[in-house]
């Protein structure tokens, strides 16, 4: 059992992120762009030569468990799986059941990654009250107050953000999101202006939400970061705690294979 290896599906609006894992921990990852337009051979394609630079076999993958937002997805991926890696996929929190508490007004609303780590960061953290931020295509907040999940805030993301400003304003160089201190001060140039406008803008976005967050549920609270740009706003951000780069897929890990305690 201890030797099973699974596929971990985080599919996401923009980027579909795979990873390997067995019970007790995450193996290599890869990042692809979702493309709900592409076939289930296309994808089976895609993940038979994923297993091949990993070093794993198509016999040697027992099944899959899916966090996803792209209902299109969702199929093409069943389908891929099925007929090129001969095993099954299951659909967190629709074929799994997470162990935690939907207090969400309407429960099927809420997408399958804010629920998946939510209860990760739930397993992961001694804290009674978390807070988990997670910067994806929307950076959202998702508040956890025991083992149930209370709901949060989705805000604009780093990258779309970004892409709006590099869309709508012809005359703006390129933004590259790199500091040339982690000190705010007066942009001296347009790409220095807008590098610090949107990281420190982010940062101060987190402080601030986060601390009337706090107030609200009361008590000790952590602020675990995710995402890919939550190491970079970490840097320049005091209010997060901890950054877990694997939070989600963690999440999936621990949902098919059970908690370890």
């Amino acid at each position: 059992m201890n030797s099973e290896t699974i596929l971990l599906f985080d599919v996401g609006n923009t980027n579909t992120k795979i990873g390997f894992s067995t019970r007790s921990e995450i193996g290599l990852s890869f990042v692809l762009p979702t493309d709900p337009g592409g076939t289930s051979d296309s994808w089976g394609l895609r993940l038979l030569e994923i297993c091949r630079v990993a070093g794993y076999a198509p016999q040697d993958i027992v099944g899959g468990a899916v966090s996803s937002v792209v209902p299109p997805m969702d199929p093409i991926l069943k389908s891929a799986v099925k007929k090129f890696l001969s095993c099954d996929l299951k659909f967190v929190p629709r074929d799994i059941e997470l162990n935690i508490e939907n207090k969400y007004e309407r429960p099927w609303e809420v997408g399958a990654d804010r629920l998946v780590t939510a209860f990760s960061g739930r397993c992961i953290s001694d804290s009674e009250n978390i807070i988990v931020v997670d910067f994806g295509t929307a950076t959202t907040f998702d508040c956890v107050v025991g083992n149930a999940y209370m709901g949060g805030l989705i805000c604009p993301g780093v990258m779309s953000s970004t892409k709006a400003l590099s869309s709508e304003t012809a005359k703006l160089p390129h933004i590259t999101l790199e500091l040339e201190s982690t000190v705010v001060r007066p942009g001296k140039s347009t790409a220095d202006s807008l590098n610090q406008g949107l990281i420190f803008g982010f940062a101060a976005m987190v402080e601030g939400l986060s601390q009337r967050l706090r107030d609200t549920l009361g008590g000790e609270v952590e602020l675990i970061a995710t995402g890919g740009f939550a190491s970079k706003i970490a840097e320049v951000c005091c209010a997060i705690d901890r950054v877990e780069p694997t939070l989600l897929l963690d999440g999936l890990r621990m949902s098919w294979f059970g908690v370890e305690e």
